[in-house]
């Protein structure tokens, strides 16, 4: 396997599970050192386990993405003492699960919750992930949206504000550092297989999440991977400011 990326920095939030996971062993596979953050040690070590036994380079870092502070230091963490960031993918989030509500009967606290990590999380990573690109002037950002994020999707008003909100931020960033060699894109996945998913979930429910695949199956973490690799890599040098969806076909309905 080719190590295209050899000698470059990745930061990468919610890389102890799912999507985070699979795209931290994929950009480390190819050769970059791979810092994964996120709240729960046990499962970063089990990412950075992985890496390092297949002979990549990575490191975990104790991360809240909804606290400024605690961000901050982990991208920096990140960057290292020559300060250098090449990649970042915000992957860290939480979902509304199947409490499914019209708006006028949305709890207010769940949407708190959806607005305080999958928006204002992603906004405090891209905040300094940025900061620390720009020393170096260039870098490429990757979000992990949703197709909850170009649609509206009923019963969802946290979830689909808060993931609205994270394809406004990526192409506002676009627009404010294009000419600063920073890409900032965003990847709008449909449903993906990974333990959030499938936990607590009915054979009914998991039935009906499948059928709004026009493929005929929800996707694999490693599927989103590759798409995050290719937007890190300079194979993509020309794509910025979109949401790519990556969804077996859910927008296209």
């Amino acid at each position: 396997m080719t190590r295209e990326l050899a000698g470059t920095r990745a930061f990468i939030t919610g890389g102890g599970t799912g999507i985070g996971r699979e795209s931290a062993l994929a950009l480390a596979a190819l050769g970059s050192h791979v810092t994964v953050a996120g709240r729960t040690m046990a499962t970063l070590d089990e990412t950075v386990d992985t890496i390092t036994a297949a002979g990549g380079s990575a490191e975990a870092v104790q991360c809240d993405v909804s606290d400024e502070a605690s961000a901050r230091a982990a991208v920096e963490a990140a960057a290292g003492r020559d300060g250098r960031l090449d990649f970042a993918v915000n992957s860290a989030g939480v979902s509304g699960g199947d409490d499914l509500r019209p708006l006028g009967e949305y709890d207010t606290a769940q949407f708190d919750r959806m607005v305080a990590i999958d928006l204002r999380g992603t906004f405090l990573a891209m905040k300094y992930e940025i900061r620390a690109m720009e020393k170096n002037g260039h870098g490429s950002i990757v979000n992990i949206a949703s197709g909850a994020g170009l649609v509206g999707v009923p019963g969802f008003a946290g979830y689909a504000a808060a993931k609205h909100g994270q394809v406004g931020l990526t192409k506002a960033a676009a627009l404010d550092y294009g000419t600063k060699g920073i890409r900032v894109n965003a990847i709008a996945a449909g449903l993906v297989d990974t333990p959030l998913v499938a936990t607590g979930r009915s054979p009914e429910v998991m039935a009906a999440r499948i059928a709004a695949h026009p493929i005929g199956r929800i996707g694999r973490p490693e599927e989103i991977a590759d798409a995050v690799v290719w937007l890190c890599s300079n194979r993509s040098s020309f794509v910025t400011g979109t949401a790519i969806p990556v969804d077996g076909g859910y927008v296209a309905r």
